[in-house]
């Protein structure tokens, strides 16, 4: 149903991307967002469970949750939303500046766009520094995550998508009895 992500992790910008395309209307892909309970279906990397302890999809509003690891370690998370487009953009600030929260800090902009029948997303990581980047690619695998992250959201998509059918059904009746 969805193509392949595109990662990049460019050499001299401070950033990780993503892109994919998904065979489904922005709206739809758009909404796997719009709450907690569609977020724990499909956001992180593969083999990754989520708690949602507060969760407000508005601009300011904050989203903390866990991320539970294969391994059995909870990753702590803050995500404070800055912008709300529906259904074109969404950017946030994961802010790891709290003691309970995993030490990360980038920026991040969702941007939805409707190609055909189809609904494209780049998806744009942007760290304070190269060396911090790197650091987040070295101790949390950022690029393979964002790039199950997008596969997982892939999956989400197609199963909520569902066949799209039409139906047509004529009446031998006039309109206004109708």
């Amino acid at each position: 149903m969805s193509d392949e992500a595109r990662i990049s992790v460019p050499a001299d910008a401070p950033e990780i991307s993503g892109a994919r395309l998904f065979a489904a209307p922005r709206a739809l892909v758009f909404d796997a967002f719009s709450s907690a309970d569609r977020l724990a279906r499909w956001f992180g990397p593969k083999g990754f469970s989520l708690t949602t302890r507060a969760f407000e999809f508005a601009p300011g509003g904050v989203w903390r949750f866990v991320m539970h690891g294969p391994d059995g370690r909870d990753y702590e998370n803050k995500i404070v939303f800055q912008e709300i487009v529906r259904p074109q953009r969404i950017s946030y600030v994961h802010a790891g500046d709290e003691v309970d929260v995993e030490p990360v800090w980038m920026e991040t902009i969702i941007a939805l766009s409707q190609e055909g029948e189809k609904t494209r997303i780049d998806w744009r990581m942007r760290f304070p520094s190269l060396a911090e980047r790197d650091r987040v690619e070295r101790d949390y695998g950022a690029a393979i995550g964002l790039e199950e992250n997008l596969g997982r959201l892939g999956d989400f998509v197609e199963e909520t998508a569902g066949p799209v059918f039409d139906a047509t059904r004529r009446f031998a009746a006039s309109r206004d009895l109708l």
